[in-house]
Parts: C-alpha cells; structure tokens; sequence
C-alpha cells in the first residue's frame, strides 16, 4: 500500500485544553469524525482527495485522543458532542456536512438531531450504536466479566498495568487485525499512529475513563429527529458493528430518497482506510449529487438545542 501524504496540523484551544486539527481545500465544508482511539490521521487517505475534488476538509482529535490533550475528565459522547458544535462555531461557521466513523458517525447523529444549523448533511460509515456495550445487552455471564474489568481498568494498581499491556505495539496490531478485514492496511505507521498517543501524560486516566463511560444515546432514538441528507457506508465484514445490526439504515434507505445505504465488500470497521479509493468514490459521488439537487438538502431552521 503507498504511503499516504503527511496531514499538515494546526492547534485549537478548547476549555483551556490544547486540541490538535487539520483542514485543508476550499469549498463546501466537511468535518471528519474519528472512532475509538484514532485521530484525524486516519483520514489521511481521505482528506486530500476530498479537499483536491473542492471541499473544505476539517478533520479534529477529540480530547483524550491522537495529538489533542488528555485531562482527567469524566469523559462521555456529550463532552465531544459540545467540543465539536464549539469548533464548529469557531473554526467554520457554516452548513457542513459531517463524516463520522463508529464513534464519530454517532457523534455526527447526535450533531444532526440537536443542531441543524451546523449539520447540512450526514455520512456515517459503520455507526456505532453506543460508545460502549450496554450491559442489559450482554448475557449474564459477559455482564459479570466485563463488570471486572472495568473495575480493573479504573483501579490505581491494576489500571496502568493493563493500559501499559493494552498499548504495546503487538497487541495494537492484534487488535486491528479483528476489525480490520484487509491485513494490508495495518502498516506500521497504523499502528504507529495509535501506539505514540497511549504514550502522552494523562492517557491512560483518559482511557480508563472512556472505557467506563455511559454508552450515550441509541441510533434508534435519534433518526427519529433528523431530516437532513444521510449517506450510510458499512463495511460488510465488520465484527465490532456487524453489517446485520444495519437494518435500520437499510429500511430507511428503502423508505426516503434523502437515505442511501452502500455495503463495502471485503472491509471490517473502518472501510475509508481499508478501501479508501471505493469510500472516496463514494462519498464523491454523494456529494455531488446533493449539489445538483439542492431541495434534498433543506432543513430545519431550528435553533440548536446544546
């Protein structure tokens, strides 16, 4: 696989804490949202094909992840949802579309229903239907065993030891070898990429907490209040967010021109890394379509509710 080109990288100050960004392009905005331990790294084979056909690209590390700062916060989907609505009224002020993997494209739902001002339209590629599991939805036994772990994972003794076991770089691979489909995408810069972020000070205080947090809201509760354009991608080969769990988006899709819904064969969780050219087509394709049909993209007017 070639080397994808380096994301040049600029620092926003969010709540007195330091937030690393990039943004390349002019154009029709676009916020790119990462999933579970990545950055705006992971869009580096995204961003420049993107901003080069004439979109503005914005793509942010979360707090407590990739570049940005890790304070001992009580970390939850709200805390991002409100850093990405204040960004966005900083840094872009204007219609975007938003583009979320896993975590990011349920933080894109949760910015879709509450602030429809900032949210022209939507692309979620393999959504995730909570930041973590929700025990009523785990058997018993998985309950009981995941219940320990998390308490391994906050305690003080045993918490650094499993985060300092959790980040070497054999499991970072092992790991991205589950959801990943094609081998070929875990390079060493992959891998780089999530190991030199569990190596900042307050990582793994962030990590604990993130782990631990509330899974947030259901896809479920939240398609209900969004009238904007989605485009729905989803790895077909996904064990994390299996494609079978994508039902809802599909039955959208049948019911309203505003939905599509594309499977990406041969992909795991994270289908813009491991099939970035079909994703980029995609997504391109999409969007140009929503250019030449303006009314698909009229939406409520209603001031933001954050």
């Amino acid at each position: 696989m070639l080397t994808a080109p380096s994301l040049a990288t600029l620092t926003w100050t969010w709540q007195g804490y330091r937030c690393r960004y990039t943004v390349m392009g002019s154009g029709q905005p676009l916020l790119l949202i990462h999933g579970f331990g990545a950055s705006v790294g992971h869009w580096r084979q995204n961003i420049p094909v993107l901003a080069k056909a004439g979109y503005q690209v914005f793509a942010l590390d979360l707090l407590g992840f990739g570049a940005s700062e890790k304070p001992p916060l009580d970390y939850c989907l709200e805390l991002w949802q409100q850093q990405l609505h204040d960004f966005w009224a900083e840094n872009i002020a204007r219609p975007t579309v938003l583009v979320g993997n896993s975590i990011g494209g349920l933080l894109s739902l949760m910015l879709l229903a509450a602030a429809p001002e900032l949210a022209r339209a939507g692309v979620l590629i393999n959504c995730a239907g909570g930041l973590n599991h929700r025990p009523e939805e785990l058997p018993p036994p998985l309950r009981l065993v995941m219940g320990a772990f998390e308490t391994l994972v906050r305690s003080p003794l045993t918490g650094p030891l499993l985060f300092n076991l959790i980040r070497q770089k054999p499991l970072i691979r092992n790991s991205l070898s589950q959801v990943y489909r094609d081998r070929t995408a875990i390079t060493p810069e992959l891998v780089e990429m999530l190991y030199r972020p569990a190596c900042d000070r307050g990582a793994q205080q962030a990590f604990a907490s993130i782990l631990t947090a509330p899974p947030g809201p259901r896809p479920a509760e939240l398609l209900p209040q969004i009238t904007q354009p989605l485009l729905v991608l989803w790895g077909e080969d996904d064990p994390w967010t299996p494609i079978d769990g994508a039902t809802i988006y599909r039955q959208l899709a049948d019911q309203e021109a505003r939905v599509q819904f594309h499977a990406i064969p041969r992909a795991g969780h994270c289908p813009h890394d491991e099939k970035p050219a079909l994703v980029n087509a995609l997504l391109l394709d999409w969007l140009q379509l929503l250019s030449s049909q303006p009314n698909i993209l009229e939406t409520a007017s209603s001031p933001a509710r954050l």
